[in-house]
């Protein structure tokens, strides 16, 4: 059992006694600790809270142990049912929401869920909000309301629709060229809520043809649910046999997008925010963000349509903030993750999906031959396991000392810049691990960066090197 404590929510293994995995208790406990607090925040007697989940089937159970949690604080909650992330943080505002709960562990297995916590703008909560939902649930400082100031649940359907609308209404998503196109496009979501909406959004966007694979949004997922290329495999058999024009993969709750490429090779789940970052900076003005474990490919986009990358520190949150601060139209993580900030502030595969076949109907190439007009890199991705005691922090100065004479960089971690390769080492927020990742223009190259670095961390940590 396994449950996880963090600044932008709750996640955990589902079952086990309290305190050990996400029971019914500990939803409880957090649900009215996170309502205590956007409840403080809004000010008002009756806020609302916008409730969404995926299709795990645990999502059920969660659900009515939320909304009665929230019932009892004297929320309105407005019950989108099955929706993916990204709809939910959009309903938030349009429903003019005080907050919103989503119930999804996104990639994680079967066996987990989550209650991720959304601000009145539909965003995640920043760290200081996040450590104040802690607190009140550490000290059980929630009070709930009488019977007579009960509040009440409202289901809502359609905000997919709306969704998959405001979509169609931008002008980066040219929906005449797509179906100009005649595109045949092959879909795997793991039998998640990206089974209704993804399908319904290649409709409206007038995709010839959809295969679809794993659609059922029933919660029984048929292999590990993280789009990475290990899980991919029925997807690229699947655009080879129908002579797909390309495959889409997303997660459990939509907001991570990976594609494979007409002839069954994967386009790189760091390639998505790349592919789109180039058409959306060919059309507005502004830089882009991404953070500091993602591929410098989009340094090479972003000095084509002479812009710069600016680079955050790892997380959602970091990201939105920098993007915000720089008023970049658009962002967002290696991990298949693309924020649209004229949309709204939340990675978003829905609106990943419609700007890259607007860009690839518009291209005149096939997937591949795109994918080739990028610059190749590569990331090698290695762990450190922490030793009880082991003082992070005293390791990553170390090792600013040691490459003192390297552009570097301290914001999250430590990254160093050699030449056309770089290596970032800082510490996980959710595994008690140093994350090393390397990239270079080969994996042969990436993988020598990356041991020489776990040398050196290795040496400056005074463990053995076979705790990696």
């Amino acid at each position: 059992m396994t449950l996880i404590r963090s600044i932008s929510g709750i996640r955990g293994t589902i079952g086990g006694t309290p305190g050990t995995g996400l029971t019914p208790l500990d939803t409880v406990r957090y649900t009215a600790a996170f309502g205590t607090f956007i409840r403080k925040q809004s000010g008002k007697e009756r806020p609302r809270m916008v409730l969404g989940r995926d299709a795990r089937i645990s999502g059920p159970m969660m659900r009515d142990l939320v909304s009665g949690t929230l019932v009892g604080l004297g929320f309105e909650v407005v019950d989108l049912d099955m929706a993916t992330t990204p709809t939910v943080e959009i309903a938030v505002t349009g429903e003019q929401a005080d907050g919103g709960i989503i119930l999804t562990a996104s990639h994680n297995p079967a066996q987990w869920n989550a209650l991720k916590l959304l601000n009145g703008k539909g965003e995640f909560i920043s760290a200081e909000d996040g450590e104040e939902v802690l607190r009140i649930a550490a000290e059980n400082d929630y009070e709930f309301v009488p019977v007579e100031k009960l509040g009440s649940v409202i289901p809502r359907t359609g905000w997919t629709r709306k969704h998959i609308d405001m979509i169609l209404a931008l002008d980066l998503v040219d929906v005449d060229a797509i179906k100009k196109a005649k595109l045949r496009v092959a879909l795997d979501a793991v039998n998640s809520v990206g089974g209704s909406a993804v399908p319904a959004l290649l409709g409206a966007l007038g995709v010839l043809e959809v295969i679809q694979i794993y659609c059922t949004p029933n919660g029984i997922f048929p292999h590990n649910p993280e789009p990475l290329p290990e899980n991919l495999v029925d997807l690229c058999t699947t655009v080879v046999k129908h002579k797909a024009h390309v495959g889409f993969a997303v997660d459990p709750d939509v907001d991570r997008l990976a594609m494979v490429c007409e002839d069954g090779t994967l386009f790189g789940e760091e390639y998505t925010l790349v592919a789109c970052a180039d058409h959306v900076l060919a059309h507005r003005k502004g830089d882009t963000v991404s953070n500091l474990s993602s591929t410098r490919a989009l340094n090479d986009i972003a000095e084509k349509h002479q812009r710069k990358r600016h680079a955050s520190a790892v997380g959602e949150v970091n990201v939105v903030e920098l993007m915000k601060k720089i008023d970049a139209p658009i962002g967002g993580e290696g991990n298949g993750g693309v924020i649209l900030s004229e949309l709204h502030y939340g990675r978003d595969a829905l609106v990943g999906i419609a700007i890259f076949l607007t860009l690839l109907a518009k291209s005149g190439k096939s997937c591949s031959d795109l994918r080739k007009s990028y610059p190749n890199y590569f990331i090698s991705k290695n762990k450190i396991q922490l030793e009880p005691n082991m003082d992070v922090q005293a390791i990553v100065d170390a090792m600013q000392v040691r490459h003192s004479a390297q552009p570097h960089s301290m914001v999250d971690g430590l990254r160093i810049e050699f030449d056309n390769t770089w290596v970032h080492l800082r510490k996980s927020n959710t595994e008690p691990i140093i994350r090393v990742y390397a990239e270079a223009p080969s994996m042969e190259q990436a993988d020598q960066l990356a041991q020489r670095i776990l040398h050196e961390v290795a040496q400056v940590a005074g463990i053995p090197e076979t705790v990696r």
